[in-house]
Parts: structure tokens; C-alpha cells; sequence
């Protein structure tokens, strides 16, 4: 089945976690540097179009400067980034120059992407740099982000950036062979999962309890964290596999369609790229709480939000943003609101014909049209 389906791959976005890129705790490994610069020429030599995104720029600071445990506090760890992210660069320039590449650096914030304007001009600048054969080379901008606008960890920022270009494949490279049944550091009996169609609960449940194995005082994501990427990945469209990283041209093998690692296949219902910038990518504004009437006319029928549906709001926000939509405390869609919030704290609970007579103008019959809602 893999190599039928990864025949198709002509995008494709490899992760690199800290682990597989530093060697005695937190030094960088300029040869795992060049082992994923060697996998990622001969992909590009087989017509596949290659974004990198990599962790290690923290990893990379602390060796320098003889940290052994990660910073803690925000400017730290910011500081120890910007001193990590150019040696990284580096190395991986000089390693793709010796294949005859150049690389491009992307640094990026959660709202880059959270702006229209700014996740568009991302994706423009990204296919441009593929266009020319050039590889982008995606980390986090740590040395500026804040916890407002971190993503968290890098297998979030890939999956964000597999949709961003509409990758074919998302690669996540760490140091465990893929999804386990079990945790099999814990020495209990653990079977790796070698497909998975759909993420339930039980899906997630494995992930509570698989630990990654190395990195620890380093890195920051976990088995959880790769979940949540295959969850954006898959919705998006987007096949995923989690793999051993150490293990030989594992990126060469997976693309030929090797059984190897975990894979998650991209959901039939996937969402069309402005839907799934809203449900994943945009930042909320706001809440709208809504009566058990209007949640059964989105969620069932289909329908816009209406303002007569809409019991209360929480939050300040203006004519375009995101709002979450909670009824009785559980969140179940998001959307782009048509009214702001001092607006709609006085149409609220209003029919629809009443707007105008309320506020002296009307933009729009619906507070949230369903083109700009999404269902979670």
C-alpha cells in the first residue's frame, strides 16, 4: 500500500527533532547534519520537492556555552537560540553546498501564520524558494517568540507547514521507531503500530504513555505533541509517518514505500485550506456562547450562526477575527465573526430583521457565515 501511495509524493516535509541532530547530551552531530543533507539531495534528484524543518538551535546554544540543562526562563532560552540557531545554519549550509544546494532560513512565530496576510506571504515566499530548487530550512523564531506565539514544539510547526505548501507527505524524524501500544521504555510488552486510519481516543491514549527515549534535557516534545501534528496533518489532507531517525536513509526508505515507522492516513473529510487555517492555524479572539438550538443548527444542518442563537460572548474582538463557539462550556466550532464585539453585545439574542434597527446599519444576515465556520 505504501508504495502505491507514496509513488504520488512530490512535496514533502521532513521534521528533524534535537535528538537525532546532537550527540553526547547537546552537541551538535555535524555528521547526522549531513547524513539528512545526503537523503534530502538524492530526494531532490528523484524530482521531489524537499522543505526542512529542524529543531536544535537551543540544543546547539547550550553545547556552545556549557549548559547541560535546558533554560528555563523565556529570555534564557531565547538567548541560548540566537546564539544555536546561526551555528546550526551553518552547518547545514556548508552541508547541502557540498551536494551543490543552497538553503534558504525560515524563522517563524505562530502569528505569521495567525495573519492572513502574513501565512500567504509565507506560503508565496516558500514556493517561490522551491521553484528554484533552493531547500527552506524552517525552525522556530525562538530568539523572539514569546508564549503568546510559540508554537510549542517543532512537530506542530511542521505540520502547519506541510499545509502551507499542500505537502504530499510529512516525515517526523525522532528517536523511537514510531507509535507503541505502550511505553517500552517502562519494560512493558509494547507493539509498534504500523498504521493507523483514523486517531481516536484510544490512538491518543497510546501516545500518553510513550515517552520519547533521548533529549531529554534538551528538547520538548513527545509522542503527545506528534499526535497533535498527525491530527493538523491528516485534516489537512496530508499523509504522516513517525520514524527512527538513526535508522539508515530513512527518509529514502519511507519515500520508496518501506513498512517502516508509524503512518497516519490523511482523513477522507479533509478541509479545504481556508477552513483549516481557521480550525488550526488563526488565533481566537474571543467566545461566543450559544443556546442548544443554534449548536444543533451548525452542527446537523448546516446552517451560518445566527445572532438569535447567540446567549453571550466573552472577550474583545473586531469584524474578521477568529471566535471559538461554546454551548454549555464545550467548545465545538471556531469561525471568522462579521460583527464586533461591541457590536454584538447589543444584537445578541436579536432576530435577524431586528440588526439594522438596533445598530442603524446591517454588514451581513449572519454573525458567522458557514463558508468561515468550521465544525470541530
Amino acid at each position: 500500500m505504501r508504495t502505491q501511495l507514496f509513488s504520488k509524493v512530490k512535496k514533502l516535509v521532513v521534521k528533524v527533532g534535537t535528538s537525532i541532530l546532537t550527540e553526547d547530551g547537546n552537541q551538535l552531530s555535524v555528521s547526522a547534519i549531513n547524513n539528512i543533507a545526503e537523503q534530502i539531495s538524492y530526494a531532490l534528484k528523484d524530482n521531489k520537492k524537499v522543505v526542512l524543518v529542524t529543531s536544535g538551535a537551543i540544543g546547539a546554544g547550550m553545547g556552545l556555552l556549557g549548559i547541560e540543562s535546558r533554560p528555563r526562563s523565556l529570555p534564557d532560552q531565547q538567548a541560548v537560540a540566537a546564539i544555536g540557531q546561526s551555528r546550526l545554519m551553518r552547518l547545514y549550509d556548508e552541508s547541502f553546498k557540498k551536494r551543490g544546494l543552497l538553503t534558504a532560513q525560515i524563522l517563524l512565530t505562530r502569528e505569521d501564520l495567525r495573519d492572513r496576510v502574513r501565512y500567504l506571504n509565507a506560503r508565496n515566499t516558500l514556493m517561490t524558494l522551491l521553484g528554484h530548487g533552493v531547500v527552506p530550512i524552517v525552525n522556530e523564531n525562538d530568539t523572539v517568540a514569546v508564549d503568546e506565539i510559540k508554537f510549542g514544539d517543532n512537530d506542530t510547526l511542521s505540520s502547519l507547514v506541510a499545509n502551507l505548501i499542500g505537502a504530499d507527505l510529512l516525515i517526523i524524524l525522532s528517536d523511537i521507531d514510531g507509535l507503541y501500544t505502550k511505553n517500552p521504555a517502562q519494560g512493558e510488552k509494547a507493539n509498534l503500530v504500523s498504521l493507523v486510519k483514523k486517531i481516536t481516543p484510544e490512538i491518543e491514549k497510546m501516545a500518553d504513555g510513550t515517552a520519547m527515549r533521548g533529549a531529554a534535557n534538551v528538547s520538548v516534545g513527545g509522542m503527545a505533541t506528534k499526535i497533535e501534528a498527525a491530527k493538523i496533518a491528516t485534516h489537512a489532507g496530508i499523509s504522516l509517518v513517525i520514524a527512527n531517525g538513526r535508522e539508515k536513509d530513512i527518509i529514502l526508505r519511507i519515500v520508496k514505500g518501506e513498512d517502516i515507522g508509524t503512518l497516519f492516513l490523511s482523513s477522507p473529510d479533509k478541509l479545504v485550506a481556508k477552513k483549516h487555517w481557521i480550525a488550526y492555524t488563526s488565533k481566537s479572539r474571543g467566545k461566543i456562547i450559544v443556546d442548544t438550538g443554534a449548536m444543533d443548527a451548525l452542527i446537523h444542518r448546516g446552517r451560518s450562526l445566527l445572532s438569535s442563537g447567540i446567549m453571550d460572548l466573552e472577550g474583545s474582538f473586531e469584524q474578521g477575527d477568529m471566535v471559538t463557539i461554546e454551548e454549555s462550556g464545550t467548545e465545538f466550532a471556531r469561525g471568522l465573526i462579521n460583527y464586533s464585539s461591541s457590536e454584538l453585545k447589543r444584537i445578541k439574542g436579536a432576530k435577524t430583521r431586528q440588526i439594522e434597527g438596533i445598530l442603524g446599519y446591517k454588514y451581513y444576515d449572519e454573525v458567522i457565515h458557514r463558508d468561515n465556520l468550521v465544525i470541530l
